[in-house]
């Protein structure tokens, strides 16, 4: 019924399948802005490359940096990650290890949907710092745990975390879903990290269209307009963009 929803409340989705605060788009249009032809850019956590079963071309097209960049590297601590087929190399590393890449090796370090997963994210910012030359770009999108979303999430029992969440999104993949820790996931926290750990750059909240609010048409309506209406720290979604000194 989501997409149903969607047509109803957000009717520009039915010119290209995007609605127009998609967030997906507004972050990817972001990295690649960063982009150059002589950037070397590390995709953090990279994943399988899911992605690239995403139904809007135009979404895919964006994720895909490979061919927009001199090098498009991944790492991840999952072994799934070693299949993504939209990056020049893919290199594992277990959970606490440095990243097998090294000092300043990067001009772009992107890490979507990661900081919720990580128990140390300061060991994380201060990897980033390392990976990243000086006037590096570091490009974050995570969950915001003071949205309806994260407060939800948290109070959630682990036992039924799964079968939520598959309901909330029923064309998500099991292996796709990863544990969430919350422990720098509210934009003041993403702020303290990267200031704490030499980076100059931007934090705010980002609202797209409802779409795991799709199992209610009043939930669904509820959540467009928090979408309209709430302040910035409040949006389920964090972007930041930052530069290292």
């Amino acid at each position: 019924m989501s997409a149903t929803y969607e047509a109803i409340y957000y009717p520009e989705s039915g010119y290209g399948g995007f609605t127009g605060v998609d967030g997906t788009l507004a972050f990817y249009l972001r990295v690649n802005a960063l982009l150059t032809p002589e950037a070397r850019v590390l995709d953090f956590g990279c994943g399988r490359g899911s992605y690239g079963e995403d139904p809007v071309a135009l979404r895919r097209q964006l994720r895909v940096l490979r061919g927009k960049c001199a090098y498009a590297a991944g790492a991840d601590v999952g072994d799934d990650a070693a299949r993504n087929p939209y990056l020049d190399e893919v290199r594992l590393f277990r959970p606490g290890e440095p990243v097998p890449y090294g000092d300043g090796a990067f001009d772009v370090l992107l890490a979507d949907c990661v900081v919720e997963h990580l128990p140390d994210p300061a060991a994380f910012f201060a990897e980033a710092r390392r990976l990243l030359k000086p006037g590096g770009h570091l490009c974050l999108r995570t969950s915001n745990v003071l949205s309806y979303f994260g407060l939800a999430a948290l109070l959630v029992p682990d036992s039924r975390r799964e079968s939520v969440l598959h309901r909330a999104r029923p064309d998500r993949k099991d292996e796709d879903s990863f544990p969430t820790l919350y422990r720098c996931n509210t934009v003041f926290a993403i702020r303290r990290a990267l200031r704490a750990t030499g980076f100059d750059g931007v934090a705010f909240g980002h609202e797209s269209e409802p779409c795991y609010l799709g199992f209610s048409r009043i939930a669904y309506q509820l959540g467009v307009w928090h979408q309209r209406f709430a302040p910035g720290f409040l949006r389920p979604a964090i972007f930041a963009f930052a530069t290292r000194r």
